[in-house]
C-alpha cells in the first residue's frame, strides 16, 4: 500500500500482527499474517518505516527488512508499554509500536549483523555450559552429603570425591558409586567444552584488534571483552561514558522530586551479562589489593577503606565501563595514569 508510512509488526513465531499507519498516524489496517505472508508483504511494500519491539528474532527480521530497502526501528519493549491502550492483545501491541516509533525522542536499538549475533551465541553457550556444570556439581555434593561425604564448592575439589569414596568403603552402596561416576563423566564433558569455548575466545582476542584493546583494561579478560563486542552496540552511539554505564545499569536508582535528589541502589536496568562480568572483574581487582595488603593513596584504595566491598566493586565497574567507552571510541589502548 503506497499510503503506509509506518509498518508496525508484533513479532511471534508463526502468527504476526501487522499494523499500517499513514503519516498522520491514522491506522490503515491492523491484521494477522502468517510467516510466509509477512515476507511477501515486506517485499511488496514500498520503502517505509518498519517498526518492531527489540525482542527475540527482531534483529533477523530487521536485517530482512533492511535488505528490502526499509527503514528499521527497533523500539525497546519498556518504551512501547505506555502506548498500549486498555487491554493487552496483539492488535493493541502493534498499534502501540507504530505510535512509539514516531516519537521524536525515542531511543531505538541498532540492528545487529549476523556476525554480531554469532558472537553472542558463542558467549551464551559458554555461560550455559558453566551453569550446567555448576548445577551438576551442586547436585552431586548434595547427594554425597546424605552419606556423610562433604566436598568443598567448585570444580577444583572434584578430585576429592574419588578419595572420599575409597575411604568410605562399604558404607556407600554400589548404586551410588555408579551414579557418582555418571555425574563425574558428564562434568568432565562439560569442562572440556567450556575450555574449548574459552580457548576460542582467547584465539579471537589475538586476532581481533578491538578485543586486544579491551583486554588492556585492568579487570577485563577475553570473556568480558567478548561479551562487550557481542551485546553492546557501537559505543559511538553513546554520547559519553556515563551514558554507556547507565545503559549497563551501573548507576543508582533515582527517586528525585521537588529539587531533592534521592538515590537508591544500583538500578540493574541494563545489559545484565556485561554488567555482571564488569562487577566480577572489579571484585577480583579488589580482592587482589586486599590479599597483597596494598592500599595505595588512590581513589580505589580510599574507596575500599571506607565502603563495603560490593559497593566498591560496583563503583569500580562503573569506572571500568567509562574507560571501555573511552578507549573504544578513541581507538586507543588503556594506559595506566
Amino acid at each position: 500500500m503506497p499510503d503506509v508510512h509506518v509498518l508496525a509488526i508484533d513479532l511471534a513465531k508463526r502468527s504476526f500482527q501487522v499494523c499500517g499507519t499513514d503519516r498522520g498516524g491514522a491506522v490503515l489496517f491492523n491484521r494477522t499474517v502468517s510467516r510466509s505472508k509477512l515476507i511477501q508483504l515486506l517485499n511488496a511494500q514500498p520503502p517505509c518505516i518498519v517498526a518492531m519491539e527489540a525482542c527475540a528474532t527482531s534483529h533477523y527480521w530487521g536485517r530482512v527488512a533492511q535488505g528490502l530497502g526499509h527503514d528499521v526501528r527497533l523500539v525497546p519493549p519498556i518504551y512501547v508499554k505506555p502506548f498500549v491502550k486498555r487491554q493487552k492483545n496483539d492488535a493493541a501491541d502493534a498499534a502501540a509500536i507504530a505510535e512509539a516509533a514516531l516519537r521524536p525522542n525515542m531511543h531505538c536499538v541498532a540492528v545487529k549483523s549476523a556476525e554480531h549475533q554469532a558472537r553472542a551465541v558463542a558467549f551464551r553457550t559458554h555461560q550455559c555450559f558453566v551453569r550446567q556444570r555448576t548445577q551438576l556439581i551442586n547436585a552431586l555434593r548434595g547427594h554425597l552429603a546424605e552419606f556423610g561425604l562433604v566436598v568443598a564448592q567448585g570444580p577444583a575439589h572434584l578430585k576429592q570425591i574419588i578419595e572420599l569414596l575409597a575411604e568410605a568403603g562399604a558404607e556407600v552402596p554400589d548404586t551410588v558409586r555408579e551414579i557418582v561416576q555418571l555425574y563425574l563423566d558428564q562434568i568432565d564433558v562439560l569442562t572440556r567444552k567450556i575450555e574449548e569455548l574459552h580457548g576460542r575466545l582467547r584465539d579471537a582476542t589475538r586476532e581481533n584488534a578491538e578485543m586486544r584493546r579491551l583486554c588492556t583494561v585492568p579487570g577485563v579478560g577475553p570473556v568480558t571483552a567478548g561479551a562487550v563486542l557481542a551485546f553492546a552496540p557501537d559505543l559511538r552511539a553513546f554520547s559519553s561514558g556515563r551514558n554507556f554505564a547507565a545503559w549497563l545499569g551501573l548507576v543508582p536508582k533515582q527517586r528525585s522530586t521537588g529539587g531533592k535528589t534521592r538515590l537508591g541502589g544500583v538500578s540493574k536496568m541494563g545489559q545484565t551479562d556485561i554488567r555482571k562480568l564488569l562487577i566480577v572483574g572489579a571484585m577480583s581487582r579488589i580482592r587482589w589489593i586486599i590479599r597483597k595488603g596494598i592500599l595505595p593513596d588512590s581513589w580505589l584504595g580510599r574507596l575500599v577503606g571506607r565502603k563495603p566491598r560490593m559497593v566498591a566493586a560496583v563503583a569500580l565497574a562503573n569506572k571500568m565501563a567509562r574507560i571501555v567507552w573511552a578507549i573504544m571510541t578513541r581507538e586507543q589502548n588503556y594506559r595506566m595514569a
